[in-house]
């Protein structure tokens, strides 16, 4: 045998394969998704999120210093990817302004099925009081960015006439509220009353479609 293939055989047998560098951290992020998913943020422990990832705990804390900021890049490597293809869209697109914001509902709709993301929400709901960084973590991932883009469309969409304004207008950040709900409700009542994503997803697109392109009703409407 030679030396080469006692060195695959001694790999294959246990040793950890060399990495390249640059896949470390999004190794360590994914070791860090299972082990927030299985044991929550607090019981959560760095060297158990290292041994997930087979490197050493010194590995670790040279990408990620803290546990919170590892899941704050946990979060980012979930919902990340899709602002960043938002906001690209926005930029690009000089059509009405519905369609994108169907597609940012549309691509929420697609992220509560993700099993990691769900346990990161879990960990948000039942943990985020006693650890206010991780809610501080959740507001610059997702929630300033989410509002951002809602709010370039809607501003869009009023510019050019499409859009009702009004009090959804000014607040866009209530347009998501039903994906929020329908994320909740996978995680409490999923299993006892289970109600399919689309369901929910249909019903949301049609709330947005009369709340911001319908006759708007309230005290400042015509009776």
């Amino acid at each position: 045998m030679t030396q080469k293939s006692l060195t695959s055989d001694t790999v294959a047998a246990g040793r950890p394969r060399r990495r390249r560098k640059e896949a470390r951290p999004g190794e360590i992020i994914e070791a860090g998704l299972a082990e927030f998913g299985a044991r929550g943020f607090e019981a959560a422990r760095m060297e158990d999120v290292a041994r997930r990832a087979g490197i050493a705990k010194g590995t670790v804390f040279r990408y990620f210093p803290t546990k919170e900021t590892l899941f704050e890049a946990a979060l980012t490597s979930r919902v990340g990817p899709m602002f960043e293809q938002l906001d690209a869209a926005i930029a690009s697109a000089s059509g009405p302004a519905m369609p994108l914001l169907e597609r940012l509902v549309t691509n929420l709709y697609a992220q509560i099925g993700d099993p990691a993301l769900s346990g990161l929400i879990r960990i948000l709901i039942a943990e985020g009081p006693r650890f206010p960084a991780i809610l501080a973590a959740h507001h610059r991932a997702t929630i300033s960015r989410g509002r951002a883009l809602l709010e370039r469309i809607v501003a869009r969409g009023i510019a050019s006439g499409e859009f009702q304004p009004g009090a959804i207008a000014a607040l866009p950040m209530v347009l998501v509220g039903p994906a929020i709900m329908a994320a909740i409700w996978r995680i409490t009542f999923g299993l006892i009353d289970p109600i399919p994503p689309e369901l929910f997803m249909a019903a949301h697109l049609d709330l947005i479609r009369h709340g911001l392109q319908g006759v708007a009703t309230g005290p400042h409407s015509a009776g």
